[in-house]
């Protein structure tokens, strides 16, 4: 059985966190990372005769397991695998397993190393049985991995890691594809870090390209190597020192290697970017156009950049938003570079995007191509969307599609995005300056209260015609709902209380919804016709790419619902659910019948690893399906076990809902009768304690010929007794309720697991299909129509309200108030 994507990222991280110990996560990483590299090459060079990794003879990961609980496994880690795999391959230094320091002393060592192979010897884990069509599963748990560990890393040092949304909008923007690239394609990164751009730029490229990367630290650079291979590029150059001082890429003459591409996301201003570099002299010419401030080196980057571009070049580079306005010589050398053209667009960024800072952001996209004759730069301020992830603000796919789509078409976008004229940006007031709000305002208008409307009531007109979104889908509505009162003013025509029912019944707006859903409709059945097709080897990528395209293109007119909010729905539930079952579907096909065989019995087990005897599995708490939860397969097969439950559990809430409110009014504390309550001198409010209670009660009253009468809930007179009766009785309800409702979950748990093996292959497509995949998408629209019908009548109620008391109203209202008091200060004798 194939493990799911998403549980072998989970458990991967998990196990390997557990393990770290007090290791600072920007350390602990190189290790963990490492162990995932020789497990994936063993296991691939095992499947795959022309694997370009060498593995020497004892250095497989086997090898390594075979060490386990050895009293010298560091060492021999060191020496006999790791060694000889960096030899053969002509890779950095790995990190050290025999490091006391960070790994602990003797057995803490030893056990600590050990562990962590075993973390990865696991049989789901056979990396080389483990990828489907389309699918790079180690690729992404490395990146999974990866962003984990930049988070935990804390400032400064999540530097190694690019978020992979940022990677992928600058792969795009630079214009790459698979038309206009070729084997003779060059990529280049001066500060690589991991290589996540380089390989994003891979991806977009859609074939073998030449990629070159350079990064500073070298356990870093380590990682990018490590990287490349594990999402298949093993025919790469990365090469370990510093760019600015020491540029690896040299032309035959000594200048810069020129390049097709180039991204980078460099430190930001780094202050010692000039040790090393001989500014007044540089044999590569970079600081032609201006030399950088000696302590900021975001600029000398950039210049580095320009250096390393073709002729017809493109780039794209990610610097912190002051580059854009900075003076001085910063100022002179922007001013330069925009005279030659160089820049074709800037895309702002939200802040607290980047694991090594928390300061805005901006791409500067660079393209060299006919930059004499450019006329303008594409600017965009994307600063707004984005979600909130633990400390970190991180790219929803909605806000990545939605830039890349923007910034590829050069669309203008009011507040969000336009062409800006070199003209514009050299006048005398701009001066050269790129900061984005000069050029795009970005500001919501202000919710302004009308002093007028308020005196004399009505509704601004303006106020109507901010919502012009909603009338231009509901023209009729508008005229329906609204008549004119005075100039620039208008009356709401239904009572405040019918607004809600007047928009949802009206036909307009019932057209509306109603062509929405034939449009998802049309399209789900699109894609309906798509999934039914697929089966063993089929391409998840792919997929998922005809999937968003296609839900774009259908809502990409719509006038109310955005089509990147419907886009966002889809990608994430492909993320979270779908990805994982087409994955299934990839390796095994629809393998119907033993579906319950891939399922798993959560609790404690036995040695023979099923359930120990020991542990009974409640309901369906402990059952979990590969692709068909067993919720789903008792909605769909069993509605009548969950309906006699849910009435079961209906008693026992009505049951606890009585006996709580028999508590309340006989406590101390609440009760009716004063201070002396029916339970005034129980310890404990519990059946069994009324058990004892009630026998006293019931002596008593066999001793008395009459009792008061007291009130209780629906104010029919009770005894004492009969209050206690209830109370049990309703207590009895709830333990023959709780005990129904444990054996209707144990013969559902039969069902359930029975079902499971005797599904047919056309039963799981159908529950995958329809009930699941279907099911969900089209909840999201529902979703969307219930948020614009909200987003309608909760302005149109607030607006009637805020406009509802005019001031001769509220003088009538005071007159009225005046006179009452008055009168009755009359009655008192209290005139004056």
């Amino acid at each position: 059985m194939a493990i799911k994507k998403t549980e072998l990222y989970r458990s991967l991280w998990a196990s390997c966190d557990e393990l770290r110990g007090g290791m600072d996560a920007s350390q602990y990483k190189d290790y963990v990372l490492t162990m995932l590299f020789v497990k994936y090459i063993s296991d691939k060079a095992q499947s795959d005769q022309d694997f370009a990794i060498e593995i020497p003879d004892g250095a497989s990961f086997q090898d390594m397991v075979n060490l386990i609980g050895n009293t010298e496994i560091g060492d021999k880690i060191n020496k006999q695998i790791l060694n000889p795999i960096k030899e053969a391959n002509g890779l950095n230094d790995f990190p050290d397993f025999n490091d006391e320091s960070k790994l602990g002393k003797g057995k803490d060592l030893v056990e600590t190393v050990s562990n962590l192979v075993r973390i990865f010897n696991d049989n789901s884990l056979d990396f080389s049985k483990n990828s489907a069509e389309g699918d790079d599963i180690l690729g992404d748990a490395y990146e999974y991995l990866m962003r984990h560990f930049a988070t935990e890393s804390g400032k400064s040092k999540g530097q190694f890691y690019t978020p992979a949304e940022v990677s992928r909008i600058l792969a795009k923007v630079i214009g790459i594809t698979p038309r206009n690239s070729s084997r003779q394609t060059t990529a280049y990164d001066p500060t690589c870090g991991s290589g996540s751009l380089l390989l994003k730029v891979m991806n977009e490229a859609g074939k073998e390209i030449d990629l070159y990367g350079q990064e500073k630290e070298t356990t870093t650079s380590n990682l990018a190597n490590m990287n490349m291979i594990l999402h298949g590029a093993e025919t790469r150059t990365i090469v370990a020192d510093n760019t600015l001082t020491r540029p690896a890429y040299k032309e035959a003459d000594g200048s810069l290697k020129r390049f097709d591409y180039v991204i980078a996301n460099p430190p930001f201003s780094l202050k010692s970017w000039s040790n090393g570099v001989n500014i007044e002299s540089d044999e590569f010419e970079r600081f032609t156009l201006g030399v950088p401030p000696e302590k900021n080196g975001d600029y000398a980057f950039l210049l580095h950049i320009l250096q390393s571009m073709k002729a017809k070049g493109k780039a794209a580079v990610v610097l912190p938003h002051g580059v854009l306005f900075r003076g001085n010589a910063e100022g002179e050398i922007r001013k330069n570079i925009l005279k030659k053209g160089y820049i074709k667009g800037i895309i702002g960024l939200p802040a607290n995007l980047f694991y090594g800072t928390g300061i805005p952001a901006c791409i500067i996209v660079l393209d060299k191509e006919n930059a004499e004759h450019r006329k303008g730069i594409f600017m965009m301020d994307a600063s707004k969307g984005f979600l909130k992830d633990g400390n970190k603000n991180r790219l929803r796919e909605q806000d990545l599609r939605k830039i890349t789509d923007v910034f590829t078409q050069m669309q203008e976008v009011p507040k969000y995005s336009r062409m800006v004229s070199i003209t514009e940006i050299a006048d005398e007031k701009n001066d050269y300056n790129l900061n984005i709000p000069r050029y795009i305002d970005t500001q919501e208008s202000e919710d302004i209260q009308d002093l007028l409307a308020h005196l004399q009531g009505g509704i601004p007109l303006r106020d109507l015609e901010a919502m012009q979104t909603y009338w231009n889908a509901y023209p009729k509505l508008k005229h329906d709902l609204f008549s004119p009162l005075r100039e620039g003013y208008v009356k709401l025509n239904a009572a405040t209380a019918d607004i809600k029912t007047t928009i949802f019944n009206h036909p307009e707006f019932k057209a509306f919804n109603e062509t929405l859903n034939q449009t998802f409709n049309a399209w789900l059945d699109q894609q309906f016709e798509i999934w039914d097709t697929l089966e063993e080897h089929c391409n998840g990528k792919d997929l998922i790419a005809q999937m968003s395209e296609s839900l774009l293109k259908a809502f990409e007119n719509n006038t109310l619902v955005e089509g990147y909010d419907l886009y966002q729905h889809a990608m994430s539930y492909w993320q979270e659910t779908m990805q994982d079952d087409v994955y299934s579907i990839s390796l095994d096909g629809w393998k119907a019948g033993n579906e319950w065989e891939r399922s798993i019995i959560k609790g404690k087990k036995g040695k023979d690893g099923k359930p120990g005897k020991d542990k009974e599995v409640a309901g369906l708490a402990g059952v979990e399906g590969r692709m068909i939860s067993p919720e789903l397969l008792s909605q769909v097969y069993f509605a009548a076990f969950l309906e006699k439950i849910e009435t079961a559990q209906q008693s026992v809430e009505n049951s606890q809902a009585t006996m709580a409110e028999i508590e309340e009014e006989h406590t101390s504390t609440g009760s009716a009768q004063g201070e002396e309550g029916l339970f005034a001198d129980l310890e404990k409010v519990n059946a069994s304690e009324v058990s004892k209670l009630l026998k006293i009660k019931q002596k008593e009253e066999l001793r008395m010929v009459a009792e008061p009468s007291i009130s209780y809930g629906n104010n029919t007179p009770k005894t004492e007794v009969e209050i206690l009766e209830t109370y049990l009785a309703e207590a009895e309800s709830i333990k023959k309720a709780n005990a129904k409702i444990k054996i209707l979950q144990t013969d559902l748990e039969k069902e359930v697991i029975a079902k499971y093996a005797k599904l047919t292959e056309a039963e799981l497509k159908d529950l995958v299909l329809n009930h699941k995949w279907k099911a969900h998408l089209i909840s999201t629209l529902h979703q969307e129509q219930d948020e614009i019908s909200q987003g309608l009548t909760q302005r149109i109620n607030a607006l009637a309200e805020r406009y509802a008391t005019t001031l001769a109203n509220s003088q009538t209202e005071l007159a009225s108030a005046e006179t009452k008091v008055t009168a009755h200060l009359e009655k008192m004798g209290l005139v004056w």
